[in-house]
């Protein structure tokens, strides 16, 4: 968070004492985000697409795992599943009402904090419309995590490679191509020209459907690691002379995915250029497109594919021309990207409950507070065995004093004596000795029915963090956000605590 703000006065210390250079930095800006989007996707301007206000933010490992349910193997949405050698999980910050993708790396990735910490906040100075944008890290013991904003409609790689319905039509590959060089162009100009194996997989696509190219690509997936994947006839030749990427390492790679989306599948770049030389451009093209495209255009985007798979790194293009020649080629600029890719618009969260409910669920969907009173009264501690182990040693007085404020606090609590219980039991829990997710469930009640639902919900977000896959730290949840007026938060919250119960259930038989 401090690296944002001193970098913010940074930048309004050049603009006052440099004015020319300001000047030249915004021109080069306004290049980067082109000038040809302005009347855009259904009138509305796409160029001037809103960059959601994520500050750049430090998150707990605690939050991080609340965020991904303890990071549940269900969340993973890396490509390549759990034999990715560092996971991607989405998750879904408790305060907030989008979703994130988190990044967890190996333990031995980046053994040196203070490397990574400085890494991360560099990238995450990066602010822009066509980058799925990175918006916090995590730090904490040997856990090395990144956190940026996810993208719901899957990959550039699945939309071309493993469509199931329909292929990319014509228009949106060059909507790709050209988002993707702003993209590239605008980080260029922010002073962070590397890019590390830039590739289909890592064009991501938001929930308008439109191109957004993944900001983990800005770091190594390690301090000393490869910077490339081992497929070694996509990786540009002066990297496999000395291991080292550069800007025009970066061209390169774009150059690689300009061939997937003229083709529709992975080419070596070696064969493409065989192809080009023999001037058979136009068996490079999709047969899946069914000849459905223009002929010029093909030939202005391969023969860019050429200039960037050049061997000498000098000769290929820059950034800024990447955007001149693509920018002239989108044509389409009225037709919003998901009904050109075929999808429907992703709707962040549903509006009501997915599954039936149990009587908690339907209590906390209806925000029965009485209801739910009297189920935590039912329920009492059972759901709390396992989650603490006492040793003889621990059995001390103070033991003993905590365990009667506990038993107090349940008295209270049983007589609708809600902020006695809130005394009792945040005695219990300040000793901190024991942790018991019902005392935090049984306290958010309270601090509800007291009309106190800030309180609430970070209770019932520690009830998470004791006990991940307990339904009833969601259901806690989902009231206490309801309360707040974040109501699709709330029906999510209900519809994740109602998967997990009859998750739990199946389990049961």
């Amino acid at each position: 968070m401090g690296c944002c703000q001193s970098s913010m006065l940074l930048r309004v210390g050049e603009r006052e004492t440099h004015p020319e250079k300001e000047k030249e930095r915004e021109k080069e800006k306004e290049q980067a985000y082109g000038n040809h989007q302005r009347q855009s996707e259904g009138g509305e301007g796409d160029g001037e697409k809103e960059v959601v206000d994520f500050s750049f933010s430090e998150f707990s490992l605690a939050e991080l795992k609340a965020a991904t349910n303890n990071f549940s193997s269900e969340y993973i949405v890396s490509e390549s599943g759990e034999k990715a050698p560092n996971l991607v999980y989405k998750g879904r910050l408790q305060n907030q009402s989008r979703w994130i993708a988190v990044k967890k790396f190996s333990k031995s990735a980046w053994p040196d904090p203070k490397q990574f910490v400085e890494e991360a906040s560099g990238v995450g100075k990066l602010r822009h419309p066509r980058l799925a944008n990175l918006i916090g890290y995590c730090c904490d013991g040997d856990e090395r995590l990144l956190v940026a904003e996810y993208m719901p409609n899957d990959t550039l790689a699945k939309h071309l490679f493993h469509w199931e319905t329909q292929t990319i039509e014509w228009a949106m590959r060059l909507r790709v191509a050209l988002y993707i060089a702003q993209a590239l162009h605008y980080c260029s100009s922010e002073g962070r020209p590397l890019y590390h194996d830039l590739n289909a997989y890592r064009v991501l696509f938001d929930q308008e459907g439109d191109p957004r190219l993944s900001c983990f690509g800005f770091m190594k997936n390690s301090r000393d690691g490869k910077s490339y994947s081992t497929n070694l006839a996509y990786t540009p030749p002066e990297y496999l002379r000395n291991g080292r990427v550069t800007p025009e390492s970066v061209i390169y790679s774009f150059g690689t995915v300009l061939l997937d989306l003229l083709s529709g599948k992975h080419i070596p770049p070696s064969h493409a250029l065989d192809m080009i030389q023999g001037k058979n451009n136009m068996l490079l093209m999709d047969s899946h497109l069914e000849g459905k495209f223009s002929t010029e255009e093909a030939t202005v985007v391969v023969n860019l594919a050429s200039k960037c798979l050049q061997y000498e790194p000098r000769e290929r293009p820059d950034t800024k021309d990447l955007v001149t020649t693509l920018a002239p080629l989108h044509t389409k600029p009225d037709v919003r990207s998901h009904i050109m890719l075929g999808i429907p618009k992703h709707e962040e969260v549903p509006s009501t409950p997915q599954r039936p409910l149990s009587a908690m669920g339907e209590a906390c969907s209806r925000m029965d507070l009485t209801a739910i009173h009297q189920i935590l009264v039912a329920t009492h501690y059972r759901d709390d065995e396992g989650t603490n182990e006492l040793s003889f040693q621990e059995w001390t007085q103070q033991m003993r004093d905590m365990l009667e404020a506990r038993k107090r606090g349940d008295y209270a609590f049983r007589d609708k004596d809600f902020k006695t219980a809130i005394d009792n039991y945040s005695q219990f829990i300040d000793v901190g000795t024991m942790i018991s997710p019902t005392v935090f469930a049984r306290r958010s009640l309270c601090y509800l029915l007291c009309d106190q639902p800030d309180p609430a919900l970070r209770d019932a977000m520690q009830a998470q963090c004791v006990y991940p896959d307990w339904p009833t730290a969601f259901y806690m949840q989902s009231v206490a956000l309801a309360k707040l007026d974040m109501h699709k938060d709330a029906a999510d919250m209900l519809n994740e605590a109602a998967a997990l119960e009859e998750k739990r259930q199946r389990g049961a038989r």
